[in-house]
């Protein structure tokens, strides 16, 4: 009648018997009172934003140590946390040197070529991915009483991969190479060019690598009747190639929780789903790799030191 349930009342019980009254009415688990006063919650909230400590251990140590209160329950730590505008968080990695004058430009100048891409040309982004053979284990949900593991492999084995993928339709390329440089990028572009003969031309996005931009590359281009174009993507922003998706993605259906008795496995299943399963479901699978780019500007995050 009273919309209590039996844990709740056993709850309370055992609060007062080990503290007597003041364990009710103080209520550690997110009641209506503060073991902390006013001036402490602000200095705790003061200390964690400054120190950013990684476990509730360590807050309840600070606890105990400056104020003199121990909270018995990890619950009820947590909820103090919240009610102070407390979260735990997990940075987010940006890279060094990022320049957002760059990626503005970036971003204006591959919105128009898309507006202005006539019927006979493809727009392709390109990169290279070194996959190695091993476990890797991911979270997953699972029945209470099952113990998971995977095997594990060696993890000294990788295979190097050239790709390119267009957005449009979902069509790679995917070359697998003994190293990635200038000779496999020239091997890649014209995979690229054989895939389609009939567009007159083929844009290709793609990082500042050395080897991209090697003098055997230029040659190549410069040959009578090359179809290709490249487009470098500005330093220092993998998040302008959604290429780098993809290779997420291959990794959460290819690698983690999976082991692959052999590299050469390993090498087919890898290769495979990024040849043939992505283009076969890419109705499925390209909200996961778009062109949907944003600039990422380094004054909108308190980088950690």
């Amino acid at each position: 009648m009273l919309l209590y349930d039996d844990d709740t009342i056993r709850g309370w019980r055992k609060l007062f018997e080990q503290r007597g009254i003041e364990g009710i009415a103080s209520f550690d688990v997110g009641g209506s009172a503060s073991y902390l006063s006013v001036q402490q919650e602000d200095d705790l909230k003061a200390w964690v934003g400054a120190v950013l400590p990684r476990s509730t251990r360590q807050i309840g140590a600070r606890i105990a140590q400056e104020f003199g209160l121990v909270y018995e329950s990890r619950s009820g730590l947590i909820a103090l946390l919240h009610r102070l505008g407390l979260e735990y968080q997990k940075p987010d990695i940006i890279p060094r040197k990022l320049n957002t004058q760059k990626q503005q430009a970036f971003i204006a100048s591959y919105d128009n070529l898309l507006n202005s891409l006539a019927d006979n040309e493809a727009v392709l982004f390109a990169d290279a991915v070194h996959p190695t053979h091993a476990a890797r284990p991911a979270g997953c949900w699972a029945p209470k009483q099952a113990t998971l593991a995977i095997e594990q492999t060696s993890g000294r084995e990788r295979i190097n991969i050239h790709g390119a993928i267009e957005l449009a339709t979902g069509q790679t390329r995917m070359i697998e190479v003994v190293t990635v440089d200038a000779v496999s990028t020239i091997r890649l572009l014209q995979s690229i060019e054989a895939f389609y003969p009939l567009l007159a031309l083929i844009h290709v996005f793609l990082d500042n690598a050395r080897y991209h931009h090697a003098r055997l590359v230029q040659e190549w281009l410069a040959r009578p009747g090359c179809r290709i174009k490249l487009h470098f993507i500005p330093p220092y922003c993998p998040h302008l190639n959604p290429i780098e998706r993809l290779w997420g993605l291959m990794h959460r259906n290819v690698t983690h929780n999976k082991c692959y008795a052999t590299c050469a496995q390993f090498a087919d299943a890898t290769l495979g789903f990024l040849r043939e399963t992505v283009p076969r479901n890419w109705a499925d699978l390209c909200d996961s790799v778009t062109d949907n780019f944003r600039i990422i500007n380094p004054k909108d995050f308190r980088v950690m030191r």
